[in-house]
């Protein structure tokens, strides 16, 4: 019995990598290659939320450049053309009677010589009607106005910066979701890959135990166990493949790709540990896009509360105006204007206290950012390092898991051991590697989620440069 399983074993184990290498084919067929550089090029280059983003700054910034001249002159001219028609009625009543005893206190002379002149009616109806047109020039020169116009400027430079700091956010949000999803699809590869050479190895210790069924070798009850070993195993491979194509479609979506996107820059582990906790804390106070929104939305708020001091204070300008005529003499008026509200409807004192509350708002909620901002960083911290440490722990798994898998193959080609403890064993060291693999991909994303915290999200690829362990998708 020995000596006849052998061959039967070889073959076997011919066929097995046979079929692994034309499944390695088919997958690297299924999509072109792409590293996560590369990925995250495409990502910057291809990303609505990120243009949308440079929108908003777009805005803020010109928004604020356009107000860069508030408080300076402004000149306008207007324009006019009119009709009217004016009738009035004269009483000349009081003008006659005052002709008449004016004319009475002349010498004889002059008076005979008046009166015989015509005497005025008792009234008069005048009648005007015409078209005129006009234009005038007029201009207007702030010359004080309490600091409003350097609230307002300092208002809108803190909404561009909190523009900024948005789109920074944005910026280390992709690229933290560009590493979930690249190094993710990377797993579900290695996982695809990890069952369907198991299933590889099931299918052919089925077709082992076919054989030695007919053979008389091995009773009925073991070969349904390895049928339904084989069962079990096609479905754990389409599930897998199912979770590959879905992760690599998430993939493509998120970097705009045009056909098949396989990643090709392996899960990765470093075995040495993080810097210390405070230098990535010292990181987190000086870099967060988190904080400088903060510091945008105080300086705002006390930009507002400036303005509305200012109000208080009393406004001066100058102002003058000149008609725009093509004949004769214009006319115009120039000067200068004070304005100074002494009381109206509005409660000022409660708008100054209301602006100063907004002020220490923002203090308060800059503390409690900062808090926040550093117990996020040592749990990502910690997540990291508990994420390197089972990677490094389940190598002793692994090796355990391949030892036994070795003893079962032995032990099926000399006699002492059967097809389904090897098929166990099979199986098991794919579970111990996608575990492992899971671990490693446990690791990068807490990696990101880290370098997000601290506003660091351009130095993943340097850890992954660095790191010496490397667990590709094709890897035994």
């Amino acid at each position: 019995m020995k000596f006849s399983c052998f061959p039967l074993t070889m073959s076997l184990l011919m066929a097995t990598a046979a079929l692994s290498a034309q499944a390695q084919a088919q997958t690297t067929a299924a999509g072109s290659s792409m590293s996560f550089e590369q990925a995250r090029a495409a990502l910057l280059e291809r990303s609505e939320q990120l243009a949308a983003s440079a929108k908003a700054v777009d805005s803020a910034r010109l928004r604020r450049e356009g107000m860069q001249g508030l408080g300076g002159p402004s000149v306008a001219i207007t324009g006019m053309g009119y009709r009217y028609s004016a009738n009035v009625d004269l009483d000349l009543d009081p003008a006659r009677r005052a002709l008449g005893n004016g004319i009475s206190h002349l010498p004889p002379q002059l008076g005979g010589a008046v009166g015989q002149l015509p005497s005025l009616p008792a009234n008069y109806d005048l009648q005007r009607k015409s078209n005129v047109a006009s234009a005038s020039l007029s201009a207007v020169w702030p010359i004080y106005m309490g600091g409003l116009g350097d609230a307002v400027r300092g208002e809108l430079d803190a909404m561009t910066d909190e523009a900024l700091a948005d789109a920074a956010t944005s910026a280390d949000q992709l690229n933290t979701l560009l590493v979930q999803r690249y190094f993710t699809a990377q797993l579900a590869e290695r996982a695809a890959a990890l069952r369907r050479r198991a299933l590889e190895g099931v299918r052919a210790h089925d077709d082992a135990a076919q054989r030695m069924l007919k053979a008389g070798v091995i009773a009925q009850v073991e070969r349904l166990q390895a049928s339904a070993a084989l069962a079990d195993a096609q479905q754990q491979a389409r599930k897998a493949d199912d979770d590959a194509r879905l992760a690599r479609s998430a993939l493509l979506r998120t970097v705009h790709a045009a056909g098949g996107v396989r990643p090709s820059s392996p899960l990765f582990v470093s075995s040495e540990a993080l810097p210390p906790l405070q230098q990535f804390l010292d990181a987190a106070q000086s870099h967060h896009p988190g904080l400088s929104k903060v510091a945008a939305k105080r300086r705002q708020a006390e930009s507002l509360h400036d303005a509305t001091e200012a109000l208080r204070k009393p406004q001066v300008l100058a102002f003058g105006m000149r008609e725009v005529n093509t004949s004769g003499k214009p006319n115009w008026v120039a000067g200068v204007a004070v304005r100074w509200t002494l009381w109206d409807s509005i409660d000022r004192d409660k708008l100054s206290a209301a602006g100063q509350r907004k002020v220490e708002q923002a203090e308060l909620t800059d503390a409690q950012v900062r808090s926040d901002i550093a117990l996020l960083v040592e749990k990502n911290w910690l997540a990291v390092e508990q994420s390197r440490t089972q990677y490094l722990s389940g190598q002793a798994q692994e090796d355990l898991a391949r030892e036994l898998l070795r003893l079962r193959t032995a032990g099926l080609k000399e006699g002492t051991s059967t097809a389904l403890e090897l098929i166990d064993a099979q199986l098991n060291l794919a579970k111990v590697q996608t575990e492992r693999a899971a671990a490693a991909n446990q690791y990068v994303q807490a990696l990101a989620a880290l370098l997000e915290s601290t506003g660091q999200t351009d130095d993943f690829t340097r850890y992954m440069a660095r790191a010496d362990i490397q667990i590709k998708a094709d890897a035994p």
